[in-house]
């Protein structure tokens, strides 16, 4: 979702990755109706999870009505498991068997079964808060009926897999791991991000992986992070680093890295840098109410949690590697402050509860094995439901004082420097030249501005340096400013000041909300990301006759292009990600097509990465790492391409492909039949004058035509043949327009269709 705000005459954009539509959506309440060939299900489900090894059932299920054939279905959860309960956690793999089943891109739904929650709503409405700050999972509810049996009401969280990885950070397939403690962890002595050694295999007591590699990343980022850290912020994101420690903090909630070595998740972004992802919140707001060996809290204990904690633990790397740095203790204050005032100072949360409530009211009530009584529900908003150590401490009751507590403690209440108006010149600054930043900031004796050039990628830092130009001579009153190139086609960005007692951001939600600003791109190359299909179902297949994505470049000067050394990615933080192979020309006025398919042993033109049809980005990069052209998309019709139109500069639209050929304008009505590329064409002579004889081969007789273009995408010529028999085959341009008239001399390019079957090709008419 993208915000629009003016300051200073420049129109900036306002960004956060909000979610919670589709699936997901907080006003749904989905169903679920699984189906085992099993009676036993149940007992066969209690072994699997006692073997430990991960085993599925497969079953059949039902999701609002759609069916989903051989899905995978097992226990989860620690304590919320137990074979005695009818109402288990389940983990349900959609894709178990049949490979990309999933429902609005989801392959595996994750159910809680609310065993400590008396009010049902800690994990939605901390996921909800989590998602105003840093990349979380999205969460709702569902019911839950197998073989016939009605088990109640579930939270359904967001699985945090590859899908998740896409949809935040531009890829899916780098190093990804699950902070999960083994039998063999030492549970009271739990190092969490410790460096234990050059041994991976020490590190799998602690971390499970999620990709198909990337131990020695792992081992690598707790080597710099534990040992080099000035080297930090080269293998972590560590703002994102200071918001899960401070939301986590801040919400008490325990069953996290903060108190206990797992409920997180790691994964590493093209630039290096790993992100930690919070997992499991179903024990936030003080039910999970323990410090790792000590006795359970207090009430008091709870609402006066030290804002720092374990900072001078050893075994917590995780804190005290941060909090050892006065500027990241600073801006870890700063963030816990912004989830303070937007979410509990105001009294927002307690009103969202309540709404969430109201939503989900009458299926508590229905549940027939929930946990609690419906007047637990109704009451754990404000009040604790029981006593001693299962005391579920009431979400108010919490809050209210830990708010209080927080805020009026010294470094909350620390004079934070004052950001005002951020201002550019030019207004509009040009691509690959110099951009100046300055901006008022009140009580600052340093400021940055972090920015970066495509989306999901990494924020570099400039300073910013104070012109001594002070409003009352006071240190940090003054004007702030610096230059740097800004590359690429959007500059997103975010100000951070510090002095020696408190930071502040602007936006404050920042680096997960950021400014925006389009840059001006002049093309040193007439070279352009022409067109693309993402949801190839039947209409172009490659030479081995699958439908699979691609993409089309455009060339629109008068001389070919050697692409040798350009590179093209589906990932902002990976711009190097395939590089097109050597002698790979684009001819003058032509198209050139690659299969996105992951499939290189197919042929030169097939990438290493493929398209998502749920939208990602494409982008072009020339051989000195400067972007060519890029296209971030939204999620993509099946059969349906997106181009330039006109090619080459025109806007993106959705239109009828037209691989290989000028692109059209719009979708234009078809058959959906299949199209399949031509493998042996050529014309001769090229250049030619006065005519020139395009080749080719056909395997069935077909109403065969050719179409002849001028490089502003017009028909010149249309030559058609009824029947054309199969084998090879001819067609002769002469040169001649359709009024019968000489073409000027240029550069021209064909599409030959013939039945099922498609070609293009470009040619140089001489005078």
């Amino acid at each position: 979702m993208k915000k629009r705000f003016i300051f200073a005459g420049i129109v900036m954009g306002l960004f956060m990755f909000l979610g919670g539509q589709g699936f997901y959506d907080i006003n749904t309440i989905n169903e679920l109706e699984i189906t085992f060939a099993e009676n036993n299900w149940d007992s066969i489900l209690d072994s699997y999870y006692q073997a430990g090894d991960e085993e599925r059932l497969t079953g059949s299920a039902l999701i609002n009505g759609v069916q989903f054939d051989s899905v995978g279905v097992r226990y989860k959860g620690n304590s919320t498991y137990n074979p005695n309960r009818i109402k288990n956690p389940l983990n349900i793999k959609l894709d178990h068997v049949i490979d990309d089943q999933t429902i609005d891109g989801y392959g595996t739904l994750k159910l809680a079964n609310v065993y400590n929650d008396p009010s049902f709503v800690r994990e939605t409405l901390s996921y909800e808060i989590a998602r105003k700050y840093m990349p979380a999972s999205e969460a709702n509810y569902m019911k839950v009926t197998i073989n016939g049996q009605y088990l109640g009401l579930y939270t359904s969280v967001q699985s945090v897999d590859k899908f998740f990885a896409d949809t935040h950070f531009g890829n899916r397939d780098n190093a990804f791991f699950k902070g999960e403690l083994t039998n063999d962890s030492p549970q009271n002595e739990v190092v969490v991000w410790g460096w234990l050694g050059d041994n991976e295999a020490v590190y799998a007591d602690y971390y499970e992986l999620k990709s198909d590699e990337g131990w020695p990343e792992l081992v690598n980022f707790l080597d710099v992070f534990n040992n080099d850290q000035s080297e930090m912020e080269e293998v972590l994101n560590v703002d994102a680093h200071l918001w899960m420690l401070a939301f986590d903090n801040a919400l008490v909630n325990l069953d996290a890295p903060v108190n206990f070595g797992h409920n997180f998740y790691l994964y590493q972004t093209g630039d290096g840098q790993f992100n930690p992802i919070i997992w499991d919140l179903n024990e936030s707001f003080g039910i999970f109410a323990m410090l790792l060996g000590g006795a359970p809290l207090t009430v008091t204990g709870l609402q006066h949690l030290d804002p720092y904690l374990n900072e001078n633990n050893s075994n917590y790397p995780i804190i005290n590697k941060i909090m050892d740095d006065p500027v990241y203790k600073t801006r870890f204050i700063a963030h816990m402050k912004t989830i303070l005032e937007e979410n509990f100072d105001n009294g927002w949360y307690e009103t969202r509860a309540l709404e969430i409530q109201d939503i989900i009211d009458a299926e508590v009530q229905a549940d027939p094995n929930k946990f609690y009584t419906y007047s637990n529900f109704l009451q754990n908003i404000n009040f604790s439901i029981g006593n001693g150590p299962q005391q579920k401490i009431g979400i108010t009751q919490l809050m209210e004082a830990r708010t209080s507590y927080l805020l009026n403690l010294a470094d909350f209440t620390a004079d934070q420097p004052q950001i005002g108006i951020i201002e550019c010149l030019p207004e509009a600054p040009v691509s690959v030249q110099e951009a100046q930043f300055s901006v008022h900031i009140d009580g600052a004796e340093e400021a940055c501005l972090y920015h970066r050039s495509s989306e999901m990628g990494r924020f570099y830092e400039t300073e910013l340096f104070d012109d001594g130009q002070h409003d009352d001579g006071a240190a940090g009153d003054g004007l702030f400013a610096n230059s740097f190139i800004a590359n690429g086609l959007v500059l997103q960005y975010y100000v951070v000041a510090d002095n020696a007692d408190a930071s502040a951001f602007s936006p404050a939600r920042a680096s997960y909300e950021y400014y925006t600003l389009n840059l001006v791109y002049l093309p040193t190359e007439n070279i352009a990301i022409n067109e693309f299909m993402a949801d190839n179902d039947n209409i172009v297949a490659d030479e081995a006759g699958e439908y699979d994505d691609w993409l089309e470049l455009y060339n629109w000067s008068d001389e070919s292009l050697d692409l040798s050394g350009y590179f093209l990615s589906d990932d902002p933080t990976s711009l190097d990600k395939w590089e097109i192979p050597a002698g790979v020309e684009i001819a003058a006025g032509g198209f050139l097509c690659f299969w996105a398919d992951e499939d290189q042993e197919q042929g030169e033109l097939h990438t290493n990465f493929k398209l998502s049809a749920s939208g990602e980005t494409i982008i072009l990069t020339d051989p000195a790492g400067n972007v060519i052209d890029e296209i971030t998309f939204d999620e993509q019709e099946t059969d349906i391409s997106f181009g330039r139109y006109p090619d080459g500069t025109g806007d993106f639209i959705q239109m009828t492909a037209s691989f290989g050929a000028p692109n059209l304008d719009g979708v234009t009505e078809n058959d959906n039949e299949t199209i399949i590329a031509i493998p042996q064409i050529s014309n001769y002579p090229n250049p030619f004058n006065p005519s020139t004889t395009i080749r080719f081969n056909i395997t069935e007789e077909a109403y065969t035509e050719l179409n002849i273009y001028n490089i502003n995408g017009q028909l010149v010529k249309r030559l058609v043949s009824d029947n054309l028999k199969a084998g090879n085959q001819e067609m002769i341009w002469d040169g001649n327009n359709e009024n019968g008239n000489k073409a000027a001399s240029g550069v021209y390019f064909y599409n030959l269709s013939s039945g099922k079957y498609n070609t293009s090709g470009k040619m140089v008419l001489l005078k």
